[in-house]
């Protein structure tokens, strides 16, 4: 009898997964420790629901929501008025999280390391090129600084984080924004490129004298080091989730949520710093998926946000999260 119950519910559940609504998402690999997290913990809410997420960068993620090949995109960096016209229908953006993006590099020893604005655009664009660059030394009294050329890792598809990246290059930076400018792509001046969070934390790994740029939840993940950079308020920042909130604090965030925190002002904000967003469409082209999907951006939005600080993300202030609940609440199915 016990056996033949223990069956039942074996086939119980298997009728359950099989039946499940199926959601596609792909985009953003910023977002994926978060969605990963949630998609297993919704999974306890409402066992109906199931998800199917391709972390393949921003741009994906953009380019799948346009062409309807998914139900939502993921992007670090907000569509364009251009990008959003070539939809057929109108898009929304959703904040989910936001955190911060982490220079990390290969020295021996890992010396702990600080980094100005002007010192990482320099690197960047070619301009520093040695680890013992009088400027890099500058910033770094003490620091056992090798004599190895400086090896440029960057991202080698789109990506909304190398948007967040270069959005505050571009700010900090004249030489940078008049050069290369934001975007999900740009023509990089040096280095070598890495396919996602993963190829750019692996490249780093392996290359002696590499820098990049990634998550902070990668390089968490990864054991990597990390920099610290100076902020407008001249203070040298660790990324964290802490200071990706006070970054958050002081950004202005308008009725369509498309907005930047690059350089906040104010102390303790972590310079390198951003949101990513869930695209959706406000009119939902099928009514089940469109019921099931805005039923977990409400939950997202608000319990979700209880799970995002031990990955390393800022969780999205209380007001914001009652200014989404209701444009969720706009949506036409």
């Amino acid at each position: 009898m016990k056996k033949l119950i223990a069956l039942l519910a074996v086939a119980a559940v298997a009728a359950t997964t099989a039946s499940a609504q199926l959601i596609n998402g792909a985009g953003s690999t910023f977002d994926n420790p978060a969605f990963t997290t949630w998609f297993d913990a919704y999974s306890k809410v409402d066992p109906s629901v199931r998800f199917n997420y391709q972390a393949i960068g921003s741009g994906g993620g953009i380019k799948g929501l346009t062409d309807q090949t998914v139900d939502f995109g993921a992007s670090d960096a907000p569509m364009t008025n251009e990008a959003m016209s070539k939809a057929p229908g109108k898009i929304l953006h959703l904040p989910v999280v936001a955190g911060s993006v982490a220079i990390t590099y290969n020295l021996p020893g890992n010396p702990a390391l600080k980094f100005d604005a002007d010192t990482l655009a320099g690197i960047y664009l070619g301009n520093i090129s040695n680890w013992k660059d009088p400027k890099i030394a500058a910033l770094n009294p003490g620091a056992d600084l090798p004599d190895l050329p400086i090896v440029v890792v960057h991202r080698s598809d789109g990506s909304g984080t190398t948007f967040i990246f270069t959005d505050y290059l571009s700010v900090v930076s004249r030489e940078w924004k008049s050069k290369v400018g934001k975007n999900t792509s740009v023509k990089w001046p040096t280095g070598v490129g890495g396919k996602g969070s993963e190829g750019v934390s692996g490249q780093v790994k392996q290359l002696p004298g590499a820098i990049g740029y990634v998550e902070q939840a990668y390089a968490d993940q990864n054991h990597l080091p990390v920099a610290k950079l100076k902020n407008a308020a001249g203070e040298y920042v660790a990324p964290s989730a802490d200071a990706a909130s006070k970054a958050m604090a002081t950004a202005k965030i308008p009725d369509d949520f498309r907005f930047s925190m690059v350089n906040a002002p104010g102390e303790g904000a972590y310079p390198i710093a951003g949101a990513s967003w869930i695209i959706l469409y406000q009119k939902q082209p099928d009514n089940a998926t469109g019921h099931n999907l805005i039923k977990f951006l409400k939950w997202a939005v608000t319990e979700g946000q209880k799970l995002t600080p031990a990955l390393s993300y800022a969780p999205l202030p209380d007001n914001v999260q009652q200014r989404e609940l209701q444009m969720l609440d706009g949506v036409e199915f």
